[in-house]
């Protein structure tokens, strides 16, 4: 019991193990695949907006296959990300499909101009 109420306050143990394993898969990278994967985790942590956390580690956990595999191959890391790395971090986000923070504001939004039109035609 006292798990289940651990985990509603501070989310999946389960997830937590994961994220910590993807980490440690990070850290043992070689330079330079370990720089631009952590530069990767830091642009998905701050704009990919993922707030479901099974979808994130999952993502994160790709993310980690990724840059293993090109480290393994010796695959440079420009061909990996492209031209533009944000725009390949947005498209290898977009892969992933769940709940985002803005799903959130766009309900918040769609309820406030509800309720301001129902208080308009009172």
């Amino acid at each position: 019991m006292a798990a289940k109420w651990y985990e509603f306050v501070t989310g999946s143990l389960e997830q937590k193990k994961q994220y910590k394993q993807y980490k440690a898969r990070v850290e043992a990278l070689p330079e330079p695949y370990r720089a631009a994967a952590k530069a990767l985790d830091r642009y998905l942590m701050t704009v990919g907006g993922l707030t479901d956390g099974e979808a994130m580690v999952q993502m994160l956990s790709d993310s980690a296959d990724l840059w293993e595999r090109a480290a393994a191959d010796g695959t440079p890391v420009r061909d990996i990300v492209g031209e533009d790395p944000s725009a390949f971090a947005q498209e290898f986000t977009a892969a992933y499909s769940g709940k985002q923070w803005i799903d959130k504001e766009r309900d918040r939004l769609n309820k406030a101009i509800d309720e301001a039109e129902r208080n308009q035609e009172r």
